[in-house]
């Protein structure tokens, strides 16, 4: 698990809303939570505590930031190998079947023509 430098977050807190009476309606316990240099960001306001909505925050900026991170590379494995399938040529057995088949539908289409053509 990868740790979140401390310099790179911004936190900023504001007033949650929904249940937790006067202290949510006094108290900013909403923490928003920005990773700077990728610039995700997360907002927790579950917990009436700013302590524990800060310890939330982090770990699911922790995992967002993991699985941007996965996604990023699966997605550059893809094209990788999207280019090394676009670069191989076509196996001689293949090309020959495709074209079979394709001399095939020519010569349905050409029976089907008009006579006065």
């Amino acid at each position: 698990m990868m740790e979140l430098c401390e310099a790179d977050l911004e936190e900023t807190f504001a007033r949650s809303g929904g249940p937790g009476g006067q202290n949510v309606n006094k108290v900013s316990t909403a923490v928003t939570l920005r990773h700077l240099p990728s610039g995700l960001s997360v907002t927790v306001q579950d917990s009436r505590s700013q302590a524990t909505n800060r310890k939330l925050a982090r770990e699911r900026l922790r995992e967002l930031i993991e699985r941007k991170k996965r996604e990023q590379h699966a997605a550059a494995r893809g094209e990788r190998e999207k280019a090394r399938r676009r670069a191989s040529p076509r196996p001689r057995a293949l090309k020959k079947r495709i074209l079979e088949s394709k001399r095939r539908r020519s010569k349905l289409k050409h029976l089907r023509r008009n006579a006065d053509d």
